[in-house]
Parts: structure tokens; C-alpha cells; sequence
């Protein structure tokens, strides 16, 4: 009796083809997380969690892009603005506070326009770096120029006004800038660089960072309970963040 050895074969193939279709594979929707972040989050967000794929940016670029449908699933920015306004819309979940910071003025090492104060900046000649208004970066260092009322005399020597504080802090570290205004936090990772001006505690603006989940999942949820807790905000204020008070349960 023949045996159709090759007939058996073709449906066993088959039988293995349909049941790749329809049984769930493990690798399929197990890759990492997705977490668009202000680009001041650079050097920290690794550390609490190193196997989402980030996307450092301006924060106003990833609110954008957010709005636009850009697939992500956490996004942690430098001001409360941006998330709120998704929030609105409908693109992010309620957003929570996760880490506080603080303006400072950076100059080159070597600190060739001799300035040790940001009073100094009202010089005529000298090459400030700031952010652009759109940034957090940008409308806090407003804020800031305007509480100690030298916005008019700063300005005029604003040479360049960057989308994100990497621009501004890779400026002054390569000498290409007399000053720039950036976070304390982002001071830290160049000190070899860089010399650090302080800037007058009163004239602080309170500056917050958001995060806040896009697309629910278990992931998500998890990348943002690792940012809140206790590891988190130590990892947070080793890099020189400010933490919110823990709330009372």
C-alpha cells in the first residue's frame, strides 16, 4: 500500500502555519516601552530604568509629536504646561509630579568674560546662550530675568536661543557661549567644563516635572511606579532633582 509521505508533510506544514496565526508568540508586544522624556532627563531616567527606548527631546517637540499620534507610552516633561494641555486633550493620562530643579548660570572653565555674578550679564558684548521661549528651559529663564529685572539688558546679548538645554549646555562647554542659563541638574554631568554662577534663591521660579502615561499598559504603569519610588527619588536627587513630599496614605 503507498503511503503519501509527501500529502502528510504539506498538512502538517499547514497545521504549524495556522497555528502560528492564532496562538499568541511571546515576543510579539513583549519589546520595551517607549518613553519620550525632556531632554534634562538625559543621564537620570536610565538609571532608574534602562530598558525602555527613550526619546530626549524639548519637551514642546514631544508634546508635539504627541499630538501629531508619534507612538509613545510614558511621557516626563520639564514643566506642568505640556502635560496638562495633553491631558486636556485627551492624548495622556492625569499626569503626576515626580522631581523639582533649579536654574543656575553656567560659564566656560576657564571663564573668560570674568563673570561671577548673573548681574555681570547686563555687560554689553558678552554671548548668552538661552532656551527658546517654547521650552521650559526658555519661558524659566524668563521667568527668572524678569523677577530680577534685567530682561531688557540680558537680551541684548543673547546670540542664541536653543530648542532643548543640551544645545545650550554643549555651547558654553565648548567655549562657544560667555554664559547660558540651564539647570542645576544638567550643571553636574560637565563640572569639568564648566563653572557654576548661583542664582538668587528668591528669584526662583517653581519648576516641576511631569510624567504622565500615554498609552495604558502594565509596562507603563510599571516604568512610572519605578520613577516614584523610594530607588527613584534617590536616583533622582543623586542627580541633583528635587523630589516632591511623599504622600500620606
Amino acid at each position: 500500500m503507498d503511503v503519501d509521505h509527501g500529502g502528510a508533510v504539506k498538512r502538517a506544514v499547514v497545521l504549524v502555519a495556522l497555528v502560528a496565526l492564532f496562538v499568541p508568540s511571546a515576543s510579539i508586544g513583549a519589546g520595551p516601552i517607549t518613553v519620550f522624556a525632556a531632554a534634562s532627563l538625559t543621564g537620570v531616567f536610565p538609571q532608574i530604568d534602562r530598558t525602555p527606548r527613550y526619546s530626549f527631546l524639548g519637551s514642546d517637540q514631544l508634546a508635539l509629536q504627541l499630538q501629531q499620534g508619534a507612538p509613545a507610552d510614558v511621557y516626563a516633561a520639564a514643566s506642568p504646561k505640556y502635560p496638562e494641555l495633553l491631558y486636556h486633550q485627551g492624548v495622556v493620562r492625569k499626569p503626576v509630579t515626580f522631581a523639582t530643579n533649579k536654574l543656575v548660570v553656567i560659564v566656560p572653565r576657564s571663564n573668560p568674560a570674568h563673570i561671577s555674578s548673573v548681574y555681570d550679564l547686563r555687560r554689553s558684548g558678552l554671548r548668552v546662550v538661552i532656551g527658546d521661549k517654547s521650552v521650559p528651559i526658555g519661558s524659566y529663564t524668563r521667568q527668572i530675568l524678569d523677577a530680577l529685572g534685567i530682561t531688557v539688558d540680558v537680551t541684548k546679548n543673547v546670540v542664541s536661543q536653543e530648542t532643548d538645554v543640551k544645545g545650550i549646555v554643549a555651547k558654553v562647554a565648548l567655549g562657544e557661549a560667555d554664559a547660558g542659563f540651564v539647570y542645576v541638574t544638567d550643571a553636574r554631568p560637565v563640572a569639568g567644563k564648566v563653572r557654576v554662577v548661583p542664582l538668587p534663591g528668591w528669584a526662583q521660579p517653581p519648576i516641576r516635572y511631569e510624567l504622565a502615561v500615554v498609552k495604558p499598559s502594565a509596562a507603563a504603569t510599571a516604568f512610572v511606579k519605578k520613577v516614584l519610588s523610594k530607588r527613584g527619588r534617590t536616583l533622582l536627587q543623586r542627580a541633583g532633582f528635587g523630589v516632591p513630599p511623599l504622600k500620606k496614605k
